[in-house]
């Protein structure tokens, strides 16, 4: 399938793939979020480096191989669908900031966000797991109805200060 215009690299982490793919979708929502309560690029690279810390470590308690979040499958997935202007599940997040409610969201969308579902099971698997995944969590929070976008960062914001490890 290689062309001079295509490029195929080959992944053997199924897991690594899999969760790479899905949480990425919720990211997106939390990024849309911050764009759209005008946090700036900074607050952005932030969001997403701390996410892809959580869909690391998600991955690696299911067995994953740490290297795939590193590559395509993982960073390279979750920068285009935070940033990327076609991506569904960013724009849920901007209509989210604008205290949009969900199944408004969703009819104006016209399509699905993948991430609107998959927010609520990365939230039972990580509880489960004993994950950390407080970005995951606070989206899952906001697609519930539980927190409004603003109060969710809020909470974000209010955890107590750490090392940052991944």
């Amino acid at each position: 399938m290689h062309s001079s215009r295509l490029r195929i690299y080959a992944n053997d982490d199924l897991i690594g793939v899999e969760v790479g793919g899905a949480v990425k979708n919720v990211l997106a929502i939390a990024t849309g979020v911050c764009d759209g309560l005008g946090l700036g690029l900074n607050s952005r690279a932030a969001l997403m480096t701390r996410g892809l810390a959580e869909i690391a470590r998600l991955g690696l308690a299911l067995g994953a191989q740490r290297e795939t979040f590193m590559g395509l499958a993982g960073m390279g997935d979750l920068i285009l669908t935070c940033t990327g202007d076609l991506s569904r599940n960013r724009r849920v997040g901007l209509a989210l900031a604008e205290n949009k409610s969900l199944p408004q969201i969703l009819e104006e969308l016209g399509h699905v966000a993948e991430g609107v579902y998959t927010a609520r099971e990365v939230a039972k698997l990580a509880q489960k797991l004993r994950v950390d995944m407080p970005i995951s969590t606070a989206v899952e929070a906001v697609l519930d109805g539980q927190l409004s976008a603003a109060k969710a960062l809020e909470q974000l914001m209010a955890r107590d200060p750490r090392e940052e490890v991944a």
